[in-house]
C-alpha cells in the first residue's frame, strides 16, 4: 500500500490580526515597536518583519484571547516591557511577557537571541540587523538539529 505524500509545514508567511480600527492599531503598535509599514488601506495594514509580515484587518468582534496567542520575536524584550509600561498596557501574569492589545489579541514577546527561530544572514542584513546574534543555548539547540551556522 502506498502512503500518500504529505506536504511539510516549513514556517509562517504572516499572522493576521483582527483589530477595531486600522489607524488606531498602527498608532498603538507604533508606540510599542519600531516597524516598517509595507502597505495600508482603510481596512487593512501590513507590517514588514523581514521575510514575513504582520497583517492587520479591521473587524474584530470576538472576545479577548485567553490562551490563544502568537509569539512575536523581537531584538530587545526589555525595550518592549518598558514601552508597555510607559503606555499603561498591562503585562499578563505568568513567566512570559504577554499582553493584550486594545482589541483583545494576545501577543507573547519572544527574544530572538534565545530561540531556535532564525533569520538568514541576508534577511538580517536587509532588516538592518546584521549584528543580531543567538545566545549559547540557542546555538546549541540549533546545532543539535543540524541547523547551526556552517
Amino acid at each position: 500500500m502506498t502512503v500518500p505524500r504529505k506536504a511539510r509545514a516549513v514556517g509562517f508567511n504572516h499572522v493576521a490580526l483582527e483589530v477595531g480600527n486600522i489607524d488606531e492599531a498602527l498608532e498603538f503598535y507604533g508606540k510599542i515597536f519600531d516597524f516598517k509599514l509595507r502597505s495600508k488601506s482603510e481596512t487593512s495594514a501590513f507590517i514588514d518583519l523581514g521575510d514575513q509580515f504582520l497583517a492587520m484587518q479591521q473587524g474584530r468582534r470576538q472576545s479577548p484571547d485567553d490562551g490563544r496567542h502568537f509569539g512575536l520575536v523581537v531584538d530587545d524584550r526589555d525595550a518592549v516591557r518598558e514601552a508597555l509600561t510607559r503606555e499603561g498596557v498591562q503585562v499578563l501574569p505568568g513567566r512570559f511577557l504577554d499582553f493584550l492589545d486594545p482589541w483583545g489579541n494576545r501577543i507573547e514577546i519572544v527574544p530572538y537571541d534565545n530561540i531556535q527561530f532564525s533569520k538568514t544572514d541576508a534577511v538580517l542584513r536587509g532588516m538592518g540587523m546584521a549584528d543580531l546574534e543567538k545566545n549559547e543555548s540557542a546555538r546549541k539547540e540549533l546545532a543539535e538539529k543540524g541547523m547551526g551556522p556552517a
